[in-house]
């Protein structure tokens, strides 16, 4: 079976295209894990895919964004780093996952980790992971970032919330 491509909402494809002898062919991550992460921003705060890109690249000096999306307090999802580039999102992992980053993550006080996830941004990571698992044709795990770092992120267990589709 060819392999099949998700197109994002900009309309690019997941698969980088090359040439070999003159053919064209597809070149695919082989992804095994979907990693959920939070911007840690405050609740009610919306932010955008370019404002975490410009933390990204101007602050902290990498290449692109780190997550391949992000979904936005009202449930839009938007593009971040092309899947056929590994993200920047967990380290150690970063090679066959896709990096989902939901807007949110903290309380009004900036500091004190909350599951702020909309009943809209829930909608919209339950279906980003099944059409990412027909991508793939295979069932992708579904991970929190804070199951490979000390850290509060997503502000959540994965595996609590995402119960029943893990």
């Amino acid at each position: 079976m060819p392999p099949r491509r998700l197109k994002t909402a900009s309309g690019n494809p997941t698969a980088k295209h090359k040439t070999q002898g003159g053919e064209l062919y597809l070149v695919m991550r082989d992804i095994n894990r979907i990693v959920l992460h939070c911007s840690a921003t405050r609740e009610g705060q919306d932010i955008d895919t370019e404002t975490i890109r410009n933390w990204h690249t101007l602050d902290r000096g990498w290449s692109d964004i780190g997550y391949h999306y992000v979904i936005r307090l009202d449930g839009c999802l938007e593009a971040g780093r092309p899947l056929f580039r590994a993200g920047a999102h967990v380290k150690g992992h970063n090679e066959d996952s896709v990096g989902i980053c939901y807007i949110g993550g903290v309380e009004e006080d900036g500091k004190t980790p909350k599951d702020t996830m909309t009943p809209e941004q829930e909608d919209t990571f339950r279906e980003l992971v099944h059409s990412l698992r027909m991508v793939w044709d295979k069932h992708l795990t579904l991970h929190g970032h804070n199951e490979f770092a000390s850290k509060a992120c997503p502000s959540f267990k994965v595996s609590e919330k995402f119960a029943d589709i893990l």
